[in-house]
């Protein structure tokens, strides 16, 4: 079942279990999946992904405006999109994979991270924060 599906499928329940803060977000999910696939990407993992960090990124700016009800609401929004997402790499396995990127690219020094990014990213498979994996290459160059 595709995950547009699945989320469609997730609004009815929401919708009997009247949960109303769940129901928003997956209608909201909803409509930025059908304007992906209207648009031709058809990418929905990138969509979810992109929703996420929005929320994530929000939260952080409420926190630091002082906010925290603003905050507590996008991190749960972030945190029901994040249930639509394929689990990510532990950091064990990435740091795994930055070193085989590293040695993929033959990179030696920080400049080389741009080639050594491209190629951990393709590896990861889209299953990798990119905060994290950039802090690890960053580290393991530096």
């Amino acid at each position: 079942m595709a995950i547009t599906e699945q989320i469609q499928d997730d609004v009815k329940t929401a919708m009997k279990a009247g949960d109303r803060e769940r129901l928003t977000v997956l209608r909201m999910l909803v409509a930025e999946l059908q304007k992906d696939a209207k648009e031709g990407a058809g990418d929905e993992l990138a969509v979810l992904r992109r929703e996420r960090k929005r929320r994530l990124e929000s939260a952080t700016a409420f926190r630091d405006g002082g906010r925290d009800d603003l905050a507590d609401g996008e991190a749960a929004e972030a945190e029901i999109v994040s249930t639509y997402l394929p689990a990510e790499m532990s950091d064990d396995d990435l740091r795994t994979l930055v070193t085989a990127a590293i040695a993929e690219a033959g990179a030696t020094s920080p400049k080389d991270m741009g080639a050594v990014m491209k190629i951990a990213v393709a590896k990861s498979g889209g299953n990798a924060d990119g905060k994290k994996l950039s802090a690890l290459v960053r580290e393991q160059l530096a």
